[in-house]
């Protein structure tokens, strides 16, 4: 079952994803060669509480046995590393890294999530394009998030222009609904048929993420049970917002 959020419910929504908004404006000033992932984590923790927030991928329960809860505020990503990366103060950030930071703010009982690819220092010509097709991805979806039209032209939007350009997208984890819960109904995966899925309608809010790779779709989890690379060691990018229908065009709520 699909929430509709009332117009009280969306502007809560609102004030999550300006939150979550905030912290990447951030971690885009702050991200540079020499910084640790657990720098940034601790960095986009101290902006979201002191904007009334709480990170709310900090103690995400991972449901498999032996592996600890999520530690971190927010994921970050690195090269190779699609997504689920773990913050680390052994972890340094280099020149010519892309990196991808996926964050979720819960403010006020309601959820904001939005994730973006950084380029740092002196980056390939290849990975910027990388970077660049994956952003473009979500646009070229959201062209179809219009009431009436089915959740299936949204996917299928995103899958066919990644193909389009050469590159494959992640098929084992998918964009969500989102509201009061991090992960709502529907599951909004990276490719699919047009004309197929659910109805959309104004008031239903979701977050819509290609998580976008280099070479071959096949991905593994590494042992910390979290972090997800690519099999073949190619690039992997990820670009993320909190989209509410309405009964126009979609609104963006992570872009401030």
């Amino acid at each position: 079952m699909v929430d509709i959020k009332s117009k009280r419910e969306i502007e809560q929504m609102r004030e999550a994803c300006r939150v979550t908004a905030l912290v990447h404006k951030e971690i885009e000033k702050v991200i540079k060669p020499g910084i640790t992932t657990l720098e940034l984590d601790k960095i986009a923790e101290k902006v979201i509480r002191e904007n009334g927030g709480i990170p709310a991928e900090k103690g995400y329960p991972s449901y498999q046995k032996g592996v600890p809860d999520f530690p971190g505020s927010i994921c970050v990503s690195i090269n190779d590393e699609v997504i689920h990366g773990i913050p680390s103060g052994r972890t340094k950030i280099n020149d010519g890294d892309i990196v991808s930071v996926d964050l979720v703010v819960e403010k006020n009982g309601f959820h904001g999530d939005a994730a973006r690819t950084y380029l740092v220092g002196e980056v390939s010509n290849e990975a910027k394009r990388l970077v660049e097709i994956t952003k473009q991805a979500f646009f070229e979806g959201i062209k179809y998030a219009r009431a009436g039209n089915r959740l299936g032209d949204v996917c299928h939007a995103i899958g066919a222009f990644v193909e389009k350009n050469g590159y494959s997208v992640v098929r084992e984890f998918q964009g969500h609904g989102i509201g009061r819960s991090m992960h709502e109904d529907p599951g909004i995966p990276n490719y699919g048929k047009p004309g197929k899925g659910i109805k959309l309608e104004p008031g239903m809010t979701l977050a819509i993420e290609p998580m976008v790779i280099q070479g071959n779709p096949d991905i593994l989890e590494l042992d910390d049970g979290w972090t997800i690379i690519t099999e073949d060691g190619s690039l992997a990018a990820h670009y993320e917002n909190t989209i509410l229908i309405t009964e126009k065009e979609p609104e963006i709520l992570t872009i401030i």
